[in-house]
């Protein structure tokens, strides 16, 4: 896997929206970069993005210019990436399939996943920091439903938890540890209608969030669990496609039924792959990639 690029004249907007519904800021624009994917730093001064396979540090703040994290012995990384704020770690998945993990300042990386068979997209980390969610897909064939692993954040054997038959995605722990939240096709009335849905950490029946008749991705809880964002596709996508008309939208938790607030952009992969809300669960960030036709 290489690093996505823009294309001529697409620029990469960050993005910072708040829960009371006010319009959001945009923190940080450029044509140089395809950045992705914001988590936010465990002090809620910065936001952590991908891009060019490098892990970038931007002040929302200030809007000044990137900085590198840098870390030794990690090879180029794409948009799935968590952090361990109690720790101070973050976990990363890389272009060759594996899982890392290193200070979130910056330092050495180690590997954590060890089947070079496998691809491993990380998705969450337990509030515990003792274990890592993800979605399993072998090499050999990626056209297969993903699988929801688990594995020891020391490394170790890899465990399945059951959830349907169907594609699924972005397993994410709720802030209690009870839950992986994620979406999935399990529900779909046509190929690749991803539904939200959640499924017990421990295992058990899988709970539909929410029918939709749009395609619906990577929900993400605020740190309070008060709140979630998700990324909204056209109806008929399949997968998680960059460069359409998609929105992220903002619930609470309580009825995911009811969107709050709905932002329209231009983007879809690399828009909202990971939890991107604040400490204090008050803003949330996203991506836009604007063509100069949109």
């Amino acid at each position: 896997m290489a690093p996505r690029n823009l294309q001529p004249g697409q620029r990469s907007e960050v993005w910072v929206a708040e829960t009371d519904g006010g319009p959001p800021e945009l923190v940080y624009s450029t044509s140089t970069v395809l950045l992705e994917a914001p988590n936010w730093s465990p002090d809620g001064r910065a936001l952590l993005v991908n891009g060019d396979g490098m892990l970038w540090r931007l002040d929302p703040r200030s809007g000044s210019e990137l900085s590198e994290v840098r870390i030794e012995d990690l090879p180029p990384i794409n948009n799935d990436h968590v952090i361990d704020a109690e720790r101070g770690l973050i976990y990363l998945s890389a272009n060759d399939g594996h899982i890392y993990v290193a200070p979130i300042e910056g330092g050495t990386a180690r590997r954590v996943t060890h089947d070079s068979n496998r691809y491993h997209f990380l998705h969450g980390v337990s509030p515990d920091g003792a274990t890592l969610a993800f979605v399993e897909l072998p090499r050999a064939n990626l056209s297969v439903p993903g699988r929801l692993a688990l594995v020891s954040s020391a490394g170790g054997e890899t465990r399945y938890l059951q959830a349907g038959r169907s594609h699924l995605d972005g397993p994410e722990y709720s802030p209690d540890g009870a839950w992986l939240y994620l979406n999935t096709e399990e529900y779909a009335s046509q190929a690749g209608q991803a539904q939200l849905a959640r499924v017990p950490a421990g295992g058990g029946r899988m709970e539909r969030l929410v029918a939709s008749g749009s395609v619906d991705w990577f929900p993400h809880l605020s740190p309070d669990g008060e709140y979630a964002t998700y990324i909204s596709f056209p109806p008929g996508t399949v997968g998680h496609p960059p460069d359409l008309d998609v929105q992220v939208r903002l619930v609470r938790t309580a009825n995911w039924g009811h969107v709050l607030s709905s932002f329209p952009l231009f983007g879809g992969q690399g828009t909202i792959n990971v939890n991107s809300w604040s400490p204090d669960s008050r803003r949330f960030a996203f991506v836009a990639y604007p063509v100069p036709q949109k």
